[in-house]
This record gives structure tokens, sequence and C-alpha cells, in this order.
């Protein structure tokens, strides 16, 4: 009987084993978790991850070329001291090999062969150009033909690539991307940036490649005229309505915004370089752009109360002050304190809600005013095109916040008033470059290199490191785990450090 018993029991465990089973990966299967994303999505993440607003931008780009300073140390060292600080230096690197770089690679991967979606390939080689741009124009030699393919290929220790090749590639890769964009292909609706409107993606990248050929003009002026020519051809943005820009709303802020309205809202002021060269001109962006609390002693007296948006009686931060003699240049100027210094005001065009620019018609018209001063192009005159770029950086204020909008009276007035000069063509076309990239850190640094102009004065802290920032720093993270590919780059161009210079910068 205990024999029939245990016969039982083993038959019945045995059944419910089987009925355990029976289904078993069908009921452990999330039907809900996404397995694929579409990767136009993909693409959103990339874009808006390539507009310039990290915490570093404020550090550095926006402090070596003199428009935003802070008078602070620890995470704030930067360009205010000309010293090296890593940790913000890395900030660029981080922001584009994580999302712009992973994304693009990955996109381009699983789309290649991919007919149906030809045109989202195209803008994703041209969003990745102008990913890489950034990042070569900041370091110089990086990880270029390797990067970004750790999943598809399986290479964790990408080589680095010397920027001349770099260059080269980006060059061809926006060439044959804005050819190839079909108005009678597929429209990528979902695509944030231009809702996938070919004509606009396509003028995106002739813009990019105009730039490209400009960062060339003196390490290779026969390329560079070769390129601006093409670009030109092509058609770029000249505009407003299609300029690339991120919109940011309350549910999407804008990062630099984002900063400069919560724990750093008091410690970046104006430059009084940049704020004089406004005033000397009677510029009317300086009642657009900045704020000054008059009286301010503290960051908490930094209140609408004492607010002015008067240019007349904005002044900047003196270049080369600490926190202790910030104190005494505002009370060599008759302020209460550094807190009563202009600022970039962060109720207009620092808000948390302010586009984010990547390409504008006042740039690419700048752009154009050079290469024909230097006849590259035929069509027009530089003077047209200057006047273009001006007018259309003083229109696109208004785009920040309606409380910056300039009149149109003004704008004529300051145009009618700074004609451009033959003999001092190239200062003023680079100078109002200057002016009309504010707040897009990486592209005002680089074409301040690239040109020579504005003509700023070396940062005079007493403690520089260099008196020019020529390019940043590799992060210590990658020094870390690629030190072999890394050494290789160091080898080839230059010390690691602040003071050398990327290939273009001649």
């Amino acid at each position: 009987m205990k024999k029939i018993l245990n016969f039982i029991l083993l038959v019945l465990m045995l059944g419910y084993s089987t009925s355990c089973d029976q289904n078993f990966d069908e009921l452990n299967t999330n039907r809900v978790a996404a397995t694929s994303i579409d990767p136009a999505f993909q693409l959103n993440n990339a874009t808006i991850n390539a507009s310039p607003n990290s915490f570093g931008i404020l550090v550095y780009e926006l402090g070596i070329v003199q428009q935003i300073i802070s008078p602070n140390s620890g995470v704030l060292t930067g360009a205010n001291f000309n010293q090296d600080n890593r940790a913000s230096t890395q900030n660029n690197w981080q922001q584009y090999y994580r999302n712009v770089i992973k994304n693009t690679k990955d996109i381009i991967f699983r789309i290649k062969d991919d007919p149906t979606r030809s045109n989202l390939l195209q803008m994703t080689r041209i969003m990745q150009a102008y990913g890489f741009m950034i990042l070569t124009d900041t370091y110089g030699s990086i990880p270029y033909t390797e990067a970004g393919i750790g999943y598809s290929d399986q290479i964790f220790y990408p080589k680095y690539d010397s920027q001349e090749l770099i260059y080269a590639d980006i060059i061809k890769e926006l060439e044959e991307a804005s050819a190839a964009l079909n108005a009678n292909g597929r429209v990528e609706t979902a695509d944030i940036l231009y809702a996938g409107n070919i004509d606009k993606w396509r003028r995106f990248g002739y813009s990019l490649l105009l730039r490209a050929g400009m960062r060339l003009s003196k390490v290779d002026p026969t390329k560079a005229q070769q390129t601006v020519a093409k670009a030109f051809a092509g058609g770029v943005i000249t505009t407003n309505n299609d300029n690339a820009v991120i919109i940011h709303d309350a549910n999407y802020t804008n990062p630099i915004g984002n900063t400069l309205n919560a724990t750093e809202a008091a410690n970046f002021y104006m430059t009084e370089p940049f704020v004089n060269f406004l005033k000397s001109t009677n510029d009317p962006r300086l009642g657009a752009i900045a704020v000054r609390y008059i009286g301010a002693k503290s960051g908490s007296e930094q209140v609408p109360a004492r607010q002015s948006i008067d240019p007349a009686v904005q002044i900047g931060m003196p270049m080369g002050n600490d926190n202790a003699s910030a104190v005494t240049a505002a009370a060599n100027l008759g302020l209460a304190s550094f807190y009563d210094f202009s600022q970039v005001d962060r109720r207009r065009v620092a808000k948390i809600t302010g586009p984010g620019f990547m390409v504008t018609a006042s740039q690419t018209n700048l752009l154009l005013a050079e290469a024909r001063q230097r006849g590259w192009i035929t069509t027009g005159t530089a003077a047209e095109y200057f006047q273009a770029g001006i007018r259309a950086h003083m229109v696109q204020m208004a785009l920040h916040d309606a409380a910056s909008t300039i009149p149109a009276p003004a704008i004529e007035a300051y145009i009618t008033a700074n004609p451009l000069v033959d003999a001092t063509a190239l200062q003023q076309i680079n100078t109002q470059y200057w002016v009309s990239s504010l707040m897009n850190g990486p592209e005002s640094f680089a074409n301040f290199r690239r040109s020579g102009f504005p003509t700023l004065q070396a940062n005079p802290f007493p403690g520089r490191e260099v008196l020019f920032i020529n390019r940043l720093t590799y992060p210590n993270s990658e020094i870390s785990v690629n030190s072999e590919n890394v050494g290789a780059a160091i080898t080839a161009q230059g010390e690691d450090d602040l003071e050398t210079r990327v290939w273009w910068h001649k």
C-alpha cells in the first residue's frame, strides 16, 4: 500500500511540474517592453543632445571668447583663470560621444541597407558630421573611424584619427549626404528639427559644409575655396525660418538656462570686453541681452525690483579676477559688489525655455560675407551678406523672448552707422560672428581661433597656465581606459594641455 501511495504522489508531482512548464515562455514574456525603436526617435535623441548646452560651455568656451565669465573657483575653475579643470573639459566629450555619436552610428548600422529610410540615413550622416565637428574642433585628434562601434564591431578602445583626416571625411559626408536627400522619398515626420523637410535639411547640410570649408581658410585655402563654392551652390541657410534650432519648453528645459536660473544664477557675468564692444557701437542687442541688478550686494539681492536692461547702465566684469579681486574691481567702478555687474538676462536670453541655436542664418550670411570678401564666391557683395548677417541676428533676438525684440528702425540705424569697410572687413565680419554666436560656445570658440577675431587681450589672471586657451584637454577617464591610443594621439598632435593648437588653427 505504501508503494502505491508513493507511486501516486510521484505521478502527481510530475503532472504538477509539467503543468508549471506549460506556456512558461509565454507567461514570462513582457509584452509591453520595447524590443526595438524607430531610428527616427534615435535621431531625435542625438539632435537634442547635439545642441551646445553643457555646463562645461559656461566654464570654458564662453569665457575663452570673453563673453561670460565667473570669478569663482572650485568646479567653476576654467577660462576665468585660464587653468585646466578636466572635470569640465570632459563635458563636450561625454555629451557628444555618449548621446550623439553612439546614436548616429547605431542608426547608420541599422538602416544603411534600407532604401525606404534613405532620407533618414542622410539626415543622420549630417547630424553625425555636426557632432564630430564640435568634438574635433574642441580637442583636435579624436576617435573617429572607430568611434561609436563598440556594439556593432566590438571595438571598445578606438584609435584616434588626425584632424586633417577627420575634416576630409566630414566634408565628404556632408557633400554626399546633402546631395542624396530626396524630396520624393519618405518624409520623416517624427524628426524634431525640421519635421522631415528635405529642403531645410539640405540647407542645414550645406551650411555645415560652408562652415567646414571656412575652418580650412588658413591651413588649406585651396580646399577651403572649393568646399565653400560647393556649399554655396548647394544652397545654405539664409533666413531665420531655416535656422537649426532646438526649441525648449517647461517640460524639456534649456540646460544652460536651467543652470543660470538655479545653482549658478549669481555666479556668471558678462565680460567687460563684450559689454564695451556693444556699447561702443550703440548696438541695440545689448538692451536685448543684458540685465544689471543695480546695487546688489549678494545673489539674493538680484531681484526684479533692482533690475535694469537699459544699455547705458550695463557694466561688464573685467577679465582676470577671482572672488577676492572681483570685489576690488567692482569697488573701483563704483559698484556695490561684484553682484552688481551685468549678466546675460536669465529671464530672457538665458531663460529655461530659451531656444538652443546650432546653425543660424546670421552665422551663414557672415561666413558668406567673408567668402565673398576673399573672392571665393562671386554672387552678391560682401557688404550685402554682412548686413544680412547682422539683421538676421537682431531679428533672431525676439526668438529668445518677446521682451528682447529689437525694433526694425533700430536695426536699420545700426546697420547704416556701421558699414563694412574694405580695409577692416575680415575683422568686422568675424567680430559680428562673435556677437552672433553668443551662447553657442563651441562655434564662437572655433571661429575665434580660425579667424583671429575679435582682437582680445589675454586673460590677465596672475595664476593663469596659458595666455590663450587653444583647445580643451582629454578626459581623465579616457586617458585611464584608452591610454595607448590617447598616448599615440598626444605624440602626433602635441602635449595634452590648453596651449596645443588643433590642425586648422594656424
